[in-house]
């Protein structure tokens, strides 16, 4: 055989394997790539070559970028903003605003990182306001899929025919310069949705839902006993407590109150140094006249200057949260003494209650000094601690965790710590690609570092939020790309394409590129669609003696079209089951969209780049 002969039964093989849709798609793609080198089509370096390319380091860069807005709280932020501005009554406006944040996060961050911020927050809003899901779930993914076309970082397809630019000669796009097929895009996406999606969806929720974390610390309180009559007290310069020991706080005087625990003033977390210095803070359980009186007393201002005492809001802040974690079976801790206000091993978490079949437990003791509990398997502890804390030290076999505190973070503490550091390394890095100071993959390396540095997110957690599927899978397919240029096979395929277009000219060389493009979109990953199309499209646009650029923008255009069925993109994917979603759903709305991108990638990009 010949190695176009070789390369296209690859190409074929791949393609029914990814539609048979058994086998994982990175093991496909790992396949394809090994039996280019197998065939002898390709060396191995260039069969294992796309794991070093550019645009596979800066996708891989973009899920750390993602992942520390996420988890400081940034898109928690935005969610909140869209349940304040969308209002109770109006479908037009709460629809709009959706897919105005979704398309916007989504021209920053991608649009799977887009898409998984705001799916529980989209889930809450449909249960609060009393809508099915499945009216709003779709829009959602739909509008994400057209905002990916705003800005270069919207989705890897961007990347790849920036690059396919750049390799052709006739260089890249601008970061913003998507735009000016995405608005159009985004504009239509918008009015048939608006105009027609509430007769073409479904009216029905999912069976399965995502966890709703947002009243999550109220929840907690209550059920500990702790919702009211905690009250967190700042240690002024005045106070006699400056200078004392954690044990030299007396509250023998004032027997209504409990003192639960002491943290610095700087971290939040339970007091390491030896004395009380101004700025810590107490935390105290009790009624509020006694409260009010032992702060008179010491010369303590309450937390924000006033005496709220509620639980919720003093012990789950942007600095500190709780967890809850339960004894298993087997446990070292089973059979060890604990107390409420008692600080845990590590120093920095403490334990504010203890529940035992669901109901509170008194230590054996009128103090904590007198006596404690013994903890028996399947009791429950309530912990308190710096956010960071409760990360690190919660990993650990002797207990389990209810609710992860990073996932409970993200949902409900807006704009937490490191928040504002994660904006300003996200407008640094859309600064660098806007002004193509440094290449893509390099602005992309410094953002996720500066995400590292400074502590926004471990060297650990930075490994987890990258999608190794995607990363996997663009580094594996893009040597196909090489082989169908190497080989000749796209340069064979553009040829008949555009003797079959004959004398309609390049209007239908973008024609059937995109009905091409789009068709095999809607059965494998976009991704590797595009990895395939774009040699064919760049090899077409030099036969016919005309620019790439319009071809390559109308290829982008068609990969974002993936709307017919919930297996062409992961977040089509996601949101079946929230949304109640049958497999024929997709395409009642998915086609008028699908024309809508056809009229753009075929007769506006044209338009905008000339041929």
């Amino acid at each position: 055989m010949s190695p176009i002969a070789y390369t296209a039964s690859i190409i074929a093989a791949a393609v029914v394997l990814f539609v048979w849709n058994k086998l994982p798609v990175v093991f496909v793609a790992m396949l394809t790539a090994l039996a280019l080198w197998a065939s002898g089509v390709l060396t191995l370096g260039q069969a294992l070559g796309g794991f070093g390319d550019p645009a596979v380091i800066f996708i891989a860069s973009l899920f750390v970028v993602s992942a520390g807005l996420e988890i400081t709280g940034v898109t928690a932020w935005a969610g909140q903003l869209l349940i304040r501005g969308a209002g109770e009554e109006s479908r037009t406006r709460l629809l709009f605003l959706t897919m105005a944040l979704v398309s916007l996060l989504t021209a920053l961050i991608s649009v799977n990182g887009a898409v998984a911020a705001l799916l529980p927050v989209v889930v809450v809003i449909a249960v609060r306001l009393r809508r099915n899901s499945s009216q709003l779930l779709m829009p959602l993914v739909f509008s994400a899929h057209a905002g990916s076309m705003l800005a270069l970082t919207g989705t890897p397809v961007n990347v790849l025919v920036s690059e396919a630019g750049i390799d052709a000669g006739v260089g890249g796009f601008g970061f913003f310069e998507f735009a000016l097929a995405g608005v159009p895009l985004l504009a239509g996406t918008m009015a048939i949705i608006i105009l027609f999606g509430k007769r073409l969806l479904p009216e029905r929720n999912g069976a399965t839902m995502p966890a709703d974390f947002s009243r999550h610390a109220k929840t907690l309180v209550e059920q500990y006993g702790l919702s009211s009559g905690i009250y967190q007290m700042r240690v002024r310069a005045s106070s006699p407590l400056v200078g004392l020991s954690s044990s030299g706080v007396d509250l023998s005087a004032h027997p209504g109150l409990q003192l639960v625990a002491i943290q610095e003033g700087e971290t939040a977390g339970p007091l390491r140094r030896p004395l009380i210095a101004e700025g810590d803070h107490l935390l105290v359980l009790g009624d509020a006249e006694s409260a009010a009186a032992f702060a008179a007393e010491m010369h303590l201002a309450f937390r924000n200057d006033k005496a709220a005492g509620q639980g919720e809001e003093t012990l789950f802040n942007r600095s500190s949260g709780l967890a809850e974690v339960v004894i298993p079976p087997r446990s070292g801790l089973i059979g060890e003494t604990v107390f409420p206000g008692m600080v845990t091993e590590s120093g920095d978490l403490i334990i504010l209650a203890v529940q035992r079949a669901g109901a509170g437990i008194e230590p054996s003791g009128a103090t904590k000094d007198a006596g404690g509990i013994v903890l028996q398997a399947g009791d429950t502890m309530l912990l308190q601690g710096t956010w960071k804390a409760l990360d690190v030290h919660l990993n650990d076999p002797d207990v389990l965790v209810v609710n992860s505190p990073e996932l409970v973070r993200r949902q409900a503490v807006p704009m937490g710590p490191g928040a504002r550091q994660a904006v300003i390394i996200l407008l640094a890095m859309v600064l660098l690609l806007a002004t193509g100071i440094v290449p893509p993959a390099v602005a992309g390396l410094l953002a996720a570092g500066a995400i590292i540095l400074s502590g926004i997110m471990s060297v650990e957690q930075a490994y987890r939020a990258v999608g190794w599927t995607t990363v996997i899978l663009v580094g594996a397919m893009m040597p196909l790309s090489t082989a169908m240029v190497e080989t000749g096979a796209a340069k064979l395929m553009a040829e008949h394409l555009v003797n079959f277009v004959g004398d309609a000219g390049p209007v239908a060389l973008l024609a059937g590129l995109f009905v091409l493009t789009a068709v095999m979109g809607q059965l494998i990953s976009n991704t590797a669609t595009a990895l395939i199309v774009i040699p064919i499209g760049v090899a077409a646009a030099t036969a016919m003696g005309i620019s790439p650029r319009p071809v390559l923008m109308s290829t982008a255009v068609a990969a974002a079209a993936a709307f017919l069925t919930p297996i062409a993109t992961p977040t089509n994917l996601m949101v079946m089951g929230p949304g109640g979603y049958a497999f024929n759903d997709y395409w009642k709305l998915g086609l008028p969209l699908l024309i809508w991108f056809f009229v753009v990638a075929v007769f506006i990009v044209p338009l905008i780049w000339r041929f």
